[in-house]
């Protein structure tokens, strides 16, 4: 079997990965799923690893499965932000990379703060107030093991650290760096005083490099050991978010997304950064995006939330599947219960539905029960938090936006879709389900020269893509919601 126009992409969520086969078809990209597999923290005495030396096992079985279908045109891997391997001066791996949800960040805004005030760090980064942002995490391990950082010579990030033990090159990729707080965003560089006065050494800082470049071919290493010729690796969006953006299908140029999964990142795609003290209030983040665009987005708790809770109750001995909690919750009262999804204590593993009670008590709510009452209260509040969003965005931006595109594994969820067009007054359209592995395989795709641009891709996108879309209903019901839950949690909206 001989396909022309062949790439694979693989692509780590937070939850799972996949080894996607994309392929370029009578104008339209065709994906395959061959090899899928579980992404399981490990929690080792008080630390929460990423278990990266199985992840790797898992892309060389995808690569021994990809030989199957023929010639592969090139390689390209994404994944979740802020996260990194050291490596020594040797190359070798100095410890498992530190999940980004790991405890070990704690107090440390505070910390960072007294030595840059957060306003500044703001102004030069123009990142999310987030405690694992990669810079929080460097001064943890500053405060708590330097000893590490002693022995470390290079910072290596997530999707980079893969493409290095493919390729044997050391390199950080723009989209994925900058969701650490360490990038300049008007030049796209690395702020290299902000680890200077923090006293974490430079030389930890790898080149930078653009999305859709090439980052070299599989060692002859991994070649001879798999059977495999040299494939050329691309650098893709190589943060998933930055991929999942690539994949709008949307025919406007400017336009508001949701990417959503895991986490929700709703914002809209820039041609410059958007940063003022108001923004800075509103926590907005300005990341990098393909072709030097900037993602102006918010980063919200997302469908962790829901999957959190059903690992909750799982541990408790019930085996609920994702359809009938969905179900548990249509029988239940509307707005009964509001929560702010951004609450730091709904954002570590555990017993979310307690915590869910514990801030309904606070609020005066009352205390929800029953399953369906917890994620009908999550749906319903992460719809509203949509809604605060949109009208932060329309408000900086100056431009109303009559739809909200969403992609991602996200729009499977037909119940939380009709919440946000509810919810925000706007038409959601809802596709592709597999935005980040599209657009992972549309960079590859445009770094091969096999289609032109970003908007060519974005059409073949939409050509390729069964686009569901959900009107508003019950948009006054849904207002005095609105209305409440801004004056229960406003403080932290």
């Amino acid at each position: 079997m001989n396909k022309s126009n062949q790439v694979l992409a693989f692509d780590f969520g937070a939850s799972s990965g996949r080894a996607m086969l994309g392929r370029l078809e009578n104008g339209q990209i065709k994906l395959e799923e061959i090899h899928r597999f579980s992404n399981d923290p490990v929690p080792v005495g008080k630390t929460l690893y990423w278990d990266a030396l199985r992840l790797f096992h898992e892309i060389r079985q995808g690569l021994v499965k990809a030989k199957a279908y023929g010639k592969i045109d090139s390689i390209g891997i994404d994944t979740w932000g802020v996260d990194f391997g050291l490596v020594d001066s040797s190359g070798r791996l100095l410890e498992n990379p530190v999940h980004y949800r790991d405890t070990r960040t704690a107090g440390m805004l505070d910390k960072v703060s007294q030595v840059i005030p957060w306003q500044e760090l703001y102004g030069r980064t123009g990142i999310q107030y987030q405690r694992f942002n990669t810079i929080f995490q460097l001064a943890a391990i500053q405060r708590e093991n330097p000893a590490l950082l002693d022995r470390a010579d290079k910072l290596i990030l997530m999707p980079d650290l893969f493409t290095y033990w493919l390729t044997g090159r050391m390199q950080s990729e723009k989209t994925m760096a900058s969701t650490g707080q360490l990038l300049n965003p008007w030049t796209g560089q690395w702020d290299t005083e902000l680890l200077e006065r923090l006293g974490i050494p430079t030389r930890l800082l790898c080149p930078l490099v653009d999305p859709g470049s090439q980052a070299g071919t599989l060692s002859q290493t991994l070649c001879d050991e798999l059977g495999l010729d040299p494939i050329p690796v691309v650098s893709v969006a190589a943060h998933d978010t930055a991929s999942a953006v690539a994949a709008v299908p949307a025919e406007e140029s400017d336009f508001i997304y949701i990417s959503s999964g895991t986490w929700s990142l709703m914002g809209i795609e820039r041609s410059s950064p958007l940063i003022s003290d108001e923004i800075e209030k509103m926590n907005f983040t300005n990341e990098r995006g393909y072709d030097n665009t900037i993602r102006f987005l918010k980063n919200i708790m997302g469908l962790w939330l829901i999957q959190e809770s059903r690992r909750q109750w799982i541990r408790e001995g019930d085996q609920p599947s994702f359809g009938d909690l969905e179900q548990e919750a249509m029988r239940e009262k509307p707005f009964a219960f509001l929560i702010d999804p951004d609450d730091p204590r709904l954002g570590t593993p555990g017993d979310l539905p307690s915590r869910i009670r514990e801030i309904c008590q606070e609020t005066g709510q009352g205390t929800p029960q029953r399953r369906g009452e917890i994620v009908r209260c999550i749906y319903e509040s992460l719809a509203l938090k949509y809604r605060t969003t949109r009208d932060q965005i329309e408000q900086i931006s100056g431009h109303a936006y009559p739809a909200i595109h969403v992609v991602g594994g996200g729009t499977k969820d037909t119940l939380l879709s009709q919440f946000t067009a509810n919810a925000t007054g706007r038409r959601v359209l809802t596709g592709p389900a597999e935005g980040t592995a599209m657009g992972n395989v549309a960079v590859q795709l445009i770094a091969n020269g096999a289609i032109r641009s970003l908007t060519e891709a974005r059409k073949i996108i939409a050509d390729s893509t069964e686009i569901k879309v959900y009107e508003p209903e019950q948009t006054d019901r849904w207002n005095e919601a609105f209305a409440r839950f801004e004056s229960l949690f406003q403080s932290m909206n």
